[in-house]
């Protein structure tokens, strides 16, 4: 098998534009690409690091439980605290939505129980938000708006259940 090649320092914005536009194309396992080869010149990069925290998200939806691990694994990167919160927030709001989706059982208590997590970490970036930045709130309303509509709850049995069927 041939080895990776790697890119150049100066072609990182560049590759970084193009990671989001094949997000935008709904092509995130080749934004996530991109990430990591951009992530192998410049490990420290926190808009590539972000950036790839949402391609990875973005393929929640028919992925194994392994996929949040990695998701949150890399958000713990991210050195600005609200980024961090707010991405955090982030892949558990969709791994609820991808929960959802599944229809396995239990997963509207799993899908609130993603959401609640969702809910802890946009209060914290709330918290330490920049001036103006109403984001975190956004995101805690639509969490809000999502348990209502789909009619969520805690397990009535096992008060924060671990989401061990999610697979």
């Amino acid at each position: 098998m041939p080895d990776l090649k790697p890119i150049s320092k100066k072609s990182i914005p560049a590759a970084l534009e193009k990671a989001k536009h094949y997000r935008l194309l709904n092509q995130p396992w080749q934004a996530e690409s991109i990430c990591r080869d951009i992530l192998n010149a410049d490990s420290d990069n926190q808009q590539v690091v972000y950036t790839l925290v949402l391609a990875m998200t973005d393929q929640f939806e028919g992925r194994h439980r392994k996929s949040l691990k990695k998701a949150l694994e890399i958000a713990g990167k991210l050195q600005d605290k609200y980024q961090h919160e707010y991405g955090t927030g982030l892949i558990y709001e969709r791994q609820a939505l991808a929960s959802l989706k599944r229809k396995t059982p239990r997963a509207g208590f799993i899908a609130y129980e993603y959401l609640a997590r969702a809910m802890e970490h946009y209060a914290n970036a709330e918290k330490v938000r920049p001036a103006n930045d109403e984001e975190s709130v956004l995101r805690w309303n639509s969490c809000i708006r999502l348990i209502r509509q789909n009619n969520l709850e805690p397990s009535p049995d096992e008060p924060e259940i671990q989401p061990f069927l999610d697979v």
